[in-house]
């Protein structure tokens, strides 16, 4: 057997992830006091200074002091990283800027306010998702929070305070941190409240008579205490857990209760909260699974009663084992509990002795330090039958049946082989077929199975025979071991076979869980992970599935994704909407609205209810309580994966908004210039000529005529380049091929820019016989008269300008090439960009050019390059397909 105090292997396997996450990640301490005034920055900034003074890279991210002269002083000597400024409705907000402490990499950062919501704009919403970015980045955070903000606490300081807390942070980022409690009286606080060193007078007064009184405040503490005391003692469960102890620590009160399908439960699980009230203590509901097939009605009693401890505060663990008193013993020690809630033996002590002693005294002579607390349990109805038997056979009739038949076939097999052997050798025939009946039913047949043959052998072939009378001690011997025998076998082989039953359940339960955590894991999209749930839940749970999301846009409170199986009602859609709205199971099977068709369970995360899936078991049955775990664990990881993908869009929004927001601004700064130059040209030579009527100058005049003209064209230019923009990104441009040659394309380009071009030498090599292209000639057209532009815009007067052509296999090559500086490298990937301008390139222009040579060459199932020549200057290449030749002129008929 194997030893039931060996460490158990998925308690192993999360120590060693744990530690293998801590060496990569960043340490986190959180600075926690009950409320605002305690101390916290203050004790926050010592132990900075504590790390600074040890030698350690230390950083101010993000440190509030409002304004307090001892605390300012903390903070002198400390490298401090600027702050980022966010503009909101008009108003200038200051934030950490996380991207400058990422690069500036410290070993410790000092982010205050763990709690605190962003600005709109910022990458994450929550500071605690930038402490934790942090962390993952290697390093180490101090920050500080009060206790109000806790997530699982917030309600409770709501019903006592009357205060609702917006700003919560969940409790799983306190599960990685180390505490540090920042403790003051209460007394001490109003005192320094009514100083003012926690708010100015007015504010200070109008606190001291709502969020702190000192009832407030005292039941505050105690919540503060009771949050590091929990923690502390998660701590050393941990360090029991990874050192392979024993336990239990008794440093503090710990209870256990193991629950059953029985009446009683309810009463012991009441009595357990009860008790744990008292002693201020946690506690645990167990169950453990021995391998017994459960009844529709024990399920459905299982199941209340897992969920009545749920409600009274247990924290719920079910486990396997064949012996129930081991499995409790295994778990009690594992969670370092300290007491065992156990329920008096009500029944005959005889039968206990034969049944192998009570559960209660096997809970006692194997509990070692473990304390047993034995009350006398009483169920809530006196109409409900008792619990159970331990020993009740509750095999179907046809397995009674079936043994009987094995059992009189092998009887017949005997009497054909009474003549060939001794009474003794027919025996084996027997046991033979009572253990193969052990591979098929359960217990009860098997006992009926060796009874019958035990009889039936001693009735037909001992003698005397046909009768029960046994003459002598060997056969009497014979007699009882046969029996003991193969019960024995029959029971060893049954407890076998439940064993395999549950193993392979557990197996198809991990590996279903697998599968929809891979499938979870390689979604890319909302749609994909959305079909990946409900697939997975079809098949696992044979279920019709419906996955149901707020939408914010269209602001309806949820919405059913289109691909689901299951059809929700208007009747549903509001079970659906309940369970959204109080993050509660609804539906069929739940105490809530159990009129519904479907199962409707929420998708709860620590940032809030991300949406609801709904399911409808086909062919009528319910969930086994192995199904329930499952199935919640597959709501955990669902939601988990929807929010982390959900934060993932949201992230993405923000940093398109922020490139949208720096677009923008590049775009006005760019056509303010472009604008303001041609307007002033404009206005400057209108005015000229104005003067110039009543002189008569006409060569001035004809100047300025052709200054008006030549900002007349920048204009109309630079309106074209936005046009032709907008239509490549709306997608609307599409080009009209025609069959061109490339020889007028380079013709009609240099005279449309002869202006321009005129201080630049310009060579054409055109290489012969070049073919017909198909293309849009305009488009064409515009692209090659923007590099000759970009060309002359930034190379130096007199630099040559070169337009080569050729054709290779199946490309025609268009380059435009100059003498000119050249571009820089870390600019070479960015050419084509919108309103991306190089380093160093002369004022002027969008931006635009380069970007719509872009567009409307792979409008053309074309390619655009850029490079640096090895003799100096940037040379621009397009790539166009050839295509097949175009056909012949027809002669025309004389």
């Amino acid at each position: 057997m194997a030893d039931e105090n060996r460490p158990n292997p998925d308690t192993l396997l999360a120590a060693l992830q744990r530690d293998e996450a801590k060496q990569h990640r960043g340490r986190l301490k959180v600075f926690l006091g009950m409320s605002p005034g305690v101390g916290k920055t203050y004790a926050m900034l010592e132990a900075a200074r504590r790390e600074l003074a040890a030698g350690h890279d230390v950083v101010v991210g993000y440190v509030e002091t409002h304004g307090r002269r001892e605390t300012d002083a903390l903070t002198n000597g400390l490298p401090i990283v600027p702050r980022k400024t966010v503009e909101h409705r008009n108003i200038t907000i200051t934030e950490m800027d996380l991207d400058a402490v990422l690069t500036r990499h410290p070993q410790l950062a000092l982010v205050d306010e763990l709690a605190h919501t962003n600005a709109p704009g910022s990458r994450h919403p929550k500071r605690y998702q930038d402490v934790r970015e942090l962390l993952d980045a290697g390093i180490d955070v101090f920050t500080t929070l009060n206790v109000q903000h806790v997530g699982s606490r917030a309600e409770i300081v709501r019903e006592f305070t009357g205060a609702t807390i917006q700003e919560t942070v969940p409790d799983s980022v306190l599960d990685e941190a180390e505490i540090e409690l920042v403790d003051l009286p209460p007394g001490e606080l109003l005192k320094r409240l009514s100083e003012g060193k926690v708010y100015v007078s007015d504010r200070a007064q109008a606190a001291a008579k709502n969020f702190f009184r000192e009832g407030n405040l005292t039941a505050l503490r105690e919540l503060a205490l009771r949050v590091a005391a929990e923690h502390v003692g998660q701590n050393v469960r941990d360090y029991l857990s990874a050192k392979h102890i024993t336990g239990p620590w008794k440093s503090g009160q710990r209870l256990l209760v193991a629950l059953s399908p029985s009446p009683l439960s309810e009463s012991m699980a009441r009595w357990t909260r009860r008790l744990a009230d008292n002693l201020q203590a946690s506690w645990l509901a167990v169950f453990v699974d021995t391998g017994r097939p459960l009844s529709d009605d024990e399920q459905s009693r299982l199941q209340k009663n897992l969920a009545l401890a749920r409600e009274l505060g247990a924290e719920v663990i079910t486990t396997s084992d064949h012996d129930l008193v081991a499995g409790i013993l295994r778990v009690a020690r594992q969670q370092n509990v300290t007491q065992i809630v156990a329920g008096k033996s009500t029944g005959n002590r005889a039968l206990d002795l034969f049944r192998g002693d009570s559960v209660l005294s096997r809970l006692i002579r194997g509990s070692d330090n473990i304390d047993i607390c034995c009350v006398r349990a009483e169920t809530g109805d006196a109409g409900v039958a008792a619990p159970p038997p331990r020993w009740r056979l509750s095999s179907a009739p046809r397995q009674y049946l079936a043994a009987l038949g094995v059992i009189g076939a092998s009887t017949c097999l005997n009497f054909a082989l009474q003549n060939l052997t001794g009474p003794y050798a027919l025996s084996l025939v027997y046991l033979l077929a009572t253990v193969a009946l052990a591979l098929f039913v359960g217990r009860g047949p098997i006992y009926l199975a060796a009874a019958a043959s035990a009889l039936l052998w001693n009735f037909f072939f001992l003698p005397p025979r046909y009768t029960f009378y046994i003459t002598s001690f060997q056969d009497a011997l014979m007699f009882g071991m046969f029996f003991v025998v193969a019960v024995t076998m029959g029971q060893l082989t049954a407890r076998l076979r439940l064993q395999q039953t549950a193993e392979r359940e557990r197996e198809e339960r991990a590996t279903a869980l697998y599968l929809l955590t891979r499938e979870l894991a390689e979604g890319k999209d909302f749609t994909e992970l959305l079909g990946a749930v409900i697939r997975q839940i079809a098949e696992v749970f044979k279920a019709d599935v419906a996955v149901l999301l707020p939408d914010t846009e269209r602001k309806v409170e949820l919405v059913p994704y289109p691909f689901g199986t299951l059809e929700i009602s208007e009747k549903e859609a509001g079970v659906a909407a309940w369970a959204f709205r109080n993050a509660k199971p609804a539906g069929h099977g739940t105490d809530t609205l159990p009129s519904a068709t479907a199962l409707y369970l929420p998708l709860v995360t620590p940032t809030g209810c991300v949406g609801v899936i709904g399911l409808r078991l086909k062919n009528e049955r319910d969930l086994s309580l192995q199904q329930r775990n499952l199935l919640e664990n597959f709501i955990h990881q669902i939601a988990l994966v929807l929010d982390r993908q959900r934060l993932s869009d949201a992230d993405q929004t923000a940093k398109l908004l922020e490139e949208s927001e720096r677009l923008s601004k590049v775009l006005l700064d760019s056509i303010s210039h472009e604008l303001r130059t041609p307007i002033a040209a404009i206005t400057s030579a209108a005015s000229g000529l104005e003067d110039l009527i009543e002189r008569d100058n006409p060569p001035l005049r004809r100047a300025l005529t052709g200054e008006i003209r030549e900002a007349s064209r920048r204009l109309n230019r630079l309106v074209g380049n936005l046009l032709d923009m907008t239509r490549l990104e709306s997608g609307r441009m599409k080009p009209r091929l025609e069959w061109c040659d490339v020889g007028d394309l380079v013709n009609v380009s240099l005279q449309q820019l002869e202006k321009e071009l005129a201080g630049h030498p310009v060579s054409v090599s055109l290489a012969p016989q070049l073919p017909l292209v198909k293309m849009d000639f305009v488009l064409m057209e515009q692209a090659l008269v923007n590099l000759l532009l970009n060309a002359a815009l930034h190379t130096p007067s007199g630099t040559d300008i070169q337009i080569t052509a050729s054709v290779t296999t199946d490309e025609m090559v268009l380059a435009v090439a100059d003498t000119g500086p050249g571009i820089p490298a870390e600019a070479l990937p960015q050419m084509f960009g919108k309103f991306y301008r190089a380093p160093g390139a002369p004022a002027g222009g969008s931006g635009l050019g380069l970007s719509i040579v872009k567009g409307f060459v792979e409008a053309h199932g074309g390619r655009v390059t850029a490079g640096n020549r090895p003799g100096g200057g940037a040379a621009f290449t397009i790539h166009l397909p050839l295509g097949k030749a175009p056909p012949p002129p027809e002669e025309s008929k004389a």
